[in-house]
């Protein structure tokens, strides 16, 4: 299939996608922060059986140790629950739609697994909301820091100001030493599956400037991307809201790139 085409379908699948929730959208309202209260005793975890699984990482929030701040969102959760699960539910579905992958693509739209849990080692591709909030103890530290260095591939999002300071602090403990690269489009990441156009993808209440960055395999450029950084962004929640009409879908179509571009690279590398 051409990329041109490849566009095309998933324009049609976000269609589709925003088609499908319109029953639940006239419920939902228009403010994105009126999300239903959560009950974090009731969420079903996915059962592992090998078949590819989008894993969100369950943290302490710390109140920002290291700098960041620590908000509440109302009716939202901690913040590494944020956009879930409807964020990874629709990235599943999308992933199904334009690629040979065969994701879980249940109503849980993945799993959740603490940062210290060795269950961990079963999943390629993790992703962290609001580092952040981001705190760990020096045992959960060992053990990202171990699912890493083994293969595994982690996207940080959501997260914006002095939110850096406590993620940079947290990912030192994880990975002393390590150098966080700003990304430009030369990146592979950037050409997993499509072809990302511009970095300039400015999440709908940031105002700051979107900036990536990566973090390698012994901080070499030309190794293995371990971790991804989608700063002053929040890619996550156009995923979570483009089946409600709430954004634009061409918005979601480009938030839907980066995150199959980085499945797709994260399984591949």
């Amino acid at each position: 299939m051409t990329r041109h085409r490849l566009g095309v379908t998933l324009a049609l699948v976000t269609a589709a996608l925003v088609l499908a929730a319109s029953v639940t959208y006239a419920q939902f309202g228009r403010q994105r922060q009126r999300r239903p209260e959560v009950d974090l005793s009731s969420i079903a975890q996915v059962p592992y059986d090998g078949k590819f699984t989008f894993a969100r990482l369950r943290f302490s929030s710390g109140g920002g140790v290291f700098g960041g701040r620590y908000r509440r969102g109302g009716g939202q959760g901690p913040g590494w629950f944020h956009d879930y699960p409807r964020a990874e539910r629709n990235l599943m579905q999308i992933l199904k739609e334009v690629t040979t992958l065969d994701p879980f693509t249940g109503p849980e739209g993945g799993t959740i697994v603490g940062i210290g849990d060795p269950e961990l080692f079963k999943f390629p591709f993790a992703y962290m909301s609001e580092p952040g909030e981001w705190n760990q103890t020096d045992e959960e530290a060992l053990n990202l820091r171990n699912y890493l260095l083994k293969g595994g591939f982690i996207i940080f999002d959501d997260f914006r100001g002095g939110d850096w300071y406590n993620f940079e602090g947290q990912l030192q403990r994880v990975l002393p030493g390590a150098r966080l690269v700003e990304l430009d489009l030369a990146a592979p990441v950037f050409h997993a599956f499509f072809e990302i156009e511009t970095l300039e993808f400015h999440q709908m209440y940031d105002r700051d400037y979107p900036v990536f960055f990566g973090v390698y395999e012994d901080n070499d450029p030309s190794k293995r991307m371990m971790i991804v950084v989608n700063y002053n962004n929040d890619i996550g929640e156009y995923w979570e809201f483009s089946n409600t009409g709430y954004v634009p879908i061409d918005l979601s179509n480009e938030a839907y790139k980066f995150g199959v571009n980085y499945v797709i690279y994260a399984l591949t590398h």
